[in-house]
């Protein structure tokens, strides 16, 4: 009996309960005017109001007819990052996209002319290639120990394996380094660069002969120029000696194996760290020869010449500013090489050397014959042949693959993801810049 009690009473409260919540609970909208139900007054329950009313009149329970009819909601989903990438405001890059680029230009020409200028002043002063190669290299290493201790940019990580393929790249970037300065050392800095200028013709050799890929022959009869042009300017060259010529050459050579054997160096890795390890080991090549060549020398009265000259200061501040305008116009060519097309890329490369003869002439005052001014202009006009016939070449490979994939139903990024995922990866233009996919 006290059972039956004690659940006659629970039935009561739950009655209770809800004549309660037709009391406390307004009557939605549409509701009110049915025939089907009688009409409901509204009553204030303190405190017990909403709690009912939160769990009253659930549209399972009434009738679809009875409902009150409400438009659909359309929700779109979308990713957090993305909404937020929406709402973010287009910042002055990507705003002005031609006025950086043209930015870019400007600091790259404007520090490899300066390079240039100081650099040639040093050697005015203190004939020691060697040594100053090496001070090149430390005041890079020591800019990119400091940009990745601040994380800009974040150091990548690095194995023997990664050692391995590098090794080579930086051997032949030490080398041709100091003999580019050895050079710049001998002889007036508009003819280096006009020997310089022969630079694609060892790339054409080295691609046909060393990795056995046809070269076209429209690259090669674009060649012609550059080759002819040098041989007239160096005929008539007021500054010519041999140990400028053979060195500047040699550099040539040593840049063009960098090429190929960057090709081999494969890795996901950015370019600004590829950059700065190859600067590290460089580094580590140059310190032997500079020491050896030139160690005895510099110890001797190399350094007290210098200072006597110069004075102390201006003499550490030269070496300093040479240095880092060297890695800065080296890091501005491959990001320049990041924003523009490879046909951009290597138009700019030629006006740049256009630039640097030009304003060494005019600041060393430099006397040309006409004979070496004319081989001058006969060279870099077919260095610009060439830049232009290569580009339009790879750019007819990249639409040829483009199409190729878009044929077979292969998206670029699947092409990448596949290649990431398989361990493969190519170079790009850049020589120090390699990336993944």
């Amino acid at each position: 009996m006290s059972a039956l009690g004690a659940l006659s009473g629970g039935a009561a409260g739950v009655a209770g309960l809800l004549s309660l919540r037709r009391r406390a609970a307004p009557p939605p909208s549409g509701l009110a005017s049915s025939p089907h139900l009688p009409p409901l007054k509204r009553t204030v329950v303190p405190d017990a109001g909403q709690l009912v009313w939160g769990r009253q009149l659930r549209p399972a329970l009434l009738p679809a007819a009875l409902l009150p009819a409400q438009p659909a909601r359309r929700h779109t989903l979308r990713p957090p990052a993305a909404a937020a990438e929406e709402a973010k405001p287009a910042g002055f890059f990507d705003k002005y996209p031609a006025l950086v680029t043209g930015f870019f230009f400007f600091m790259w020409y404007f520090l490899n002319v300066i390079f240039n200028i100081l650099n040639k002043k040093i050697y005015n002063y203190f004939p020691y290639p060697y040594f100053v190669s090496l001070i090149h290299l430390v005041v890079g290493v020591v800019y990119c120990l400091i940009s990745w201790s601040v994380g800009l940019p974040k150091r990548a990580p690095i194995n023997s394996t990664l050692l391995k393929l590098l090794f080579p790249v930086a051997l032949c970037h030490a080398l041709g380094h100091v003999t580019s300065n050895v050079s710049f050392a001998a002889v007036a800095v508009s003819f280096a660069h006009t020997i310089k200028a022969l630079e694609p013709f060892f790339n054409a050799a080295a691609t046909q002969f060393v990795l056995g890929q046809q070269v076209p022959l429209s690259l090669w009869l674009s060649l012609a120029p550059v080759v002819i042009g040098v041989s007239m300017a160096s005929l008539t060259e007021l500054s010519f000696n041999w140990t400028g010529f053979i060195n500047a050459m040699i550099s040539n050579i040593s840049f063009t194996y960098r090429s190929i054997y960057s090709k081999k160096a494969m890795t996901d890795m950015d370019s600004t760290n590829v950059y700065a390890y190859i600067s590290i080991i460089s580094l580590i090549v140059c310190i032997p020869p500079a020491l050896i060549f030139e160690g005895p020398k510099l110890m001797q009265h190399g350094f007290s010449d210098a200072i006597a000259k110069v004075g102390l200061q201006k003499f550490v501040t030269d070496l300093f500013l040479v240095g880092l305008f060297y890695h800065l116009y080296n890091q501005l060519a491959t990001n320049t090489l990041e924003r523009v097309a490879p046909l951009t890329h290597a138009v700019g490369n030629v006006l740049k050397r256009v630039f640097v003869i030009g304003f060494s002439i005019i600041v060393f005052g430099n006397r040309i014959t006409t004979q070496t001014g004319i081989g001058t202009t006969i060279a870099i006009a077919g260095v610009a042949m060439y830049s232009y016939i290569k580009a339009k070449i790879e750019e007819e490979k990249r639409r040829w693959k483009g199409s190729v994939g878009r044929r077979y139903g292969v998206t670029r990024g699947s092409r990448g993801r596949r290649g990431e995922a398989a361990g493969h990866c190519r170079p790009t233009a850049a020589v120090e810049k390699t990336t993944c996919g």
